[in-house]
């Protein structure tokens, strides 16, 4: 079985994403790892180029700020990695930046492309998703539970909208929840930590997303958040605990993380009874 690795990048270390653990989580259990970078203001491309394992193949590209509307920009930049990836893969295996792999997963996840290797009708295998927020004990129950991770190579399928999922390239049918005929499930789990900042980088992603969402232009709810010097989702305070362990990748960045103040179980919060009425319990 031949596996490529896919992902795209720009501006990732000054947004202090975790790109490097992500990567590297990502090399054992791929034949290749191609990195679309694109044209940074930070080290980006030095850092990647640092890391120095001979699978990594680097590609560059500058983006189109034509683009710069309902997060285009990287479907397109994510669809210029799976181009570059190896035609005879039967896999490629695509993470975003701010996304983990955990080595308990790997043969789980190795098994799963194994079993579903020779059915071609399969387009994809579907990645259970943990979402941490603030910090790296609190899972967000209300984020999406799913998403297309692993896809056929060879022009069988292409990301589109921001780059959370895949569409089949013959009919631009977006593979969905719907569609289970097109997918199946992938073993593990995508650990998510693409939220995990600080108050001040939390505020900046809302600005990039500013940028790369609505032209530059917020909507009211982005407005009163870049007003603040400083920014936390409003269901921080309630989200879920977690218990289990993170990447082996992670340990250093998450030794480093500031400890942040203990919260009051959500059970005893009110807020979290509103937000249920609102949302749903979702676990």
């Amino acid at each position: 079985m031949i596996v490529s690795g896919f992902t795209f990048c720009r501006n990732v270390e000054k947004l202090d994403y975790p790109f490097v653990e992500s990567i590297r989580s990502l090399l054992p259990i791929v034949d290749e790892m191609v990195i679309n970078v694109g044209d940074s203001e930070d080290r980006t491309l030095e850092i990647i180029r640092e890391i120095g394992d001979p699978k990594i193949r680097v590609i560059e590209s500058v983006w189109d700020m034509n683009l710069r509307k309902d997060g285009l920009i990287y479907a397109q930049q994510t669809n210029i990695a799976l181009d570059h990836c190896r035609k005879d893969a039967d896999w490629a295996f695509y993470l975003q930046a701010d996304e983990v792999i955990h080595e308990k997963d790997y043969d789980a996840i190795l098994a799963s492309m194994r079993a579903h290797k020779d059915n071609r009708q399969i387009l994809g295998l579907m990645s259970r998703y943990r979402h941490f927020v603030g910090d790296y004990h609190s899972l967000d129950p209300w984020a999406y539970r799913r998403a297309m991770r692993i896809v056929r190579p060879g022009g069988s399928v292409v990301s589109v909208g921001d780059a959370v999922g895949f569409a089949r390239a013959s009919d631009n049918l977006y593979i969905g929840k719907k569609q289970k005929n097109l997918w199946k499930y992938a073993g593990g789990h995508i650990y998510h930590y693409g939220w995990v900042k600080s108050p001040a980088l939390l505020r900046e992603k809302v600005r990039t997303q500013v940028e790369w969402y609505w032209e530059g232009a917020p909507n009211q709810r982005d407005t009163q958040v870049l007003s603040l010097k400083e920014f936390m989702p409003e269901h921080y305070s309630f989200l879920k605990p977690f218990t289990g362990t993170h990447p082996r990748v992670m340990e250093e960045r998450i030794r480093a993380f500031p400890n942040l103040p203990e919260k009051k179980t959500r059970w005893l919060n009110p807020g979290f009874y509103r937000y249920v009425l609102r949302h749903g319990f979702k676990g």
